[in-house]
């Protein structure tokens, strides 16, 4: 998403070496259906290139208002049939999203993603752009696009699928590779966990470690490992983000953030899923404990 500028945090932790998961089927949990049954759905505003944040309003002065809840008339979001599979289509032409009925906490998720062709305003010259949000609480329209609930998001980006951005109100600390000449501000630790999000001094961004998309065309398969307060955001079976510390900020004070609802994004980019699963989990997989070492 494209809402805030970049942090000072230039390139975040690196996973060298490919990561072999547990791929074993038992305890996965299919969330799609040709009904989309077990999935909501929120639609904002059809956003302008001039939006600024606030809530739009009409050439006469009317206060325009979002399409709300479980209300699509438009179809951005269709279920399709691809090989026998249901596939969501999100047409992308106004911000918004489905998401899970089901709260989750302690989990792993598995989605598969790739790119359609059209592109809307307020993106049309810009990267095609989507999104995982987890950990969502609260009323949806509570961000800067007033189209998603507060969450924590594993973006969804041409060339940038893994980096992270704060959603309303979030925060998170993140295991980032810092340059020289910062050095010093974390002791000398270049693979500290830095404050990221609301009440953060690096703001709400962070780039992932490497680009692991699959090329364009293709399905990239993104997993998403959470327990506890962490995470972590996985590309292709490649780590490329390591979080810590989930939390949201409220008049100055810090809350977990560990549990909530499952949102993905239209973002004015064309996009499918498919293959979305999910599998509860007892405690962080054996090999993903060195990360947070």
């Amino acid at each position: 998403m494209s809402r805030a500028i970049l942090t000072t945090v230039y390139f975040c932790f690196c996973a060298i070496c490919f990561l072999s998961c547990d791929e074993q089927q038992e305890g996965w949990i299919n969330l799609f259906d040709k009904d989309m049954s077990q999935w909501e759905k929120y639609l904002s505003y059809k956003h302008t290139n001039e939006y600024n944040g606030s809530i739009p309003v009409g050439t006469n002065g009317d206060t325009i208002h979002p399409l709300g809840y479980n209300n699509d008339p438009e179809g951005v979001f269709t279920m399709i049939e691809e090989n026998g599979e249901p596939v969501l289509r999100v047409s992308g032409e106004r911000y918004g999203c489905v998401f899970t009925k089901q709260e989750f906490q302690d989990y792993h998720l598995k989605v598969k993603v790739k790119w359609g062709d059209k592109k809307w305003i307020p993106r049309e010259d810009k990267l095609k752009d989507s999104g995982i949000l987890y950990h969502s609480t609260g009323d949806a329209g509570k961000d800067y696009w007033r189209a998603w609930m507060l969450s924590q998001e594993f973006q969804i980006m041409e060339g940038h699928m893994g980096d992270y951005w704060n959603i309303a109100n979030s925060a998170i600390d993140i295991r980032a590779f810092l340059p020289e000449g910062m050095m010093n501000a974390v002791a000398g630790n270049n693979q500290s966990f830095l404050p990221m999000g609301t009440g953060s001094q690096y703001g709400g961004f962070c780039l992932r470690s490497e680009n692991n998309e699959s090329p364009n065309g293709e399905w990239t398969e993104l997993e998403l490992v959470c327990y506890g307060d962490k995470s972590l955001h996985i590309v292709n079976g490649k780590v490329v983000m390591v979080l810590q510390n989930s939390r949201y900020m409220e008049d100055g004070e810090s809350f977990p953030l560990t549990k909530g609802k499952i949102q993905l994004q239209s973002e004015a980019a064309e996009t499918y899923f498919k293959d979305v699963k999910i599998k509860k989990l007892n405690g962080l997989p054996e090999g993903y404990t060195s990360y947070f070492n």
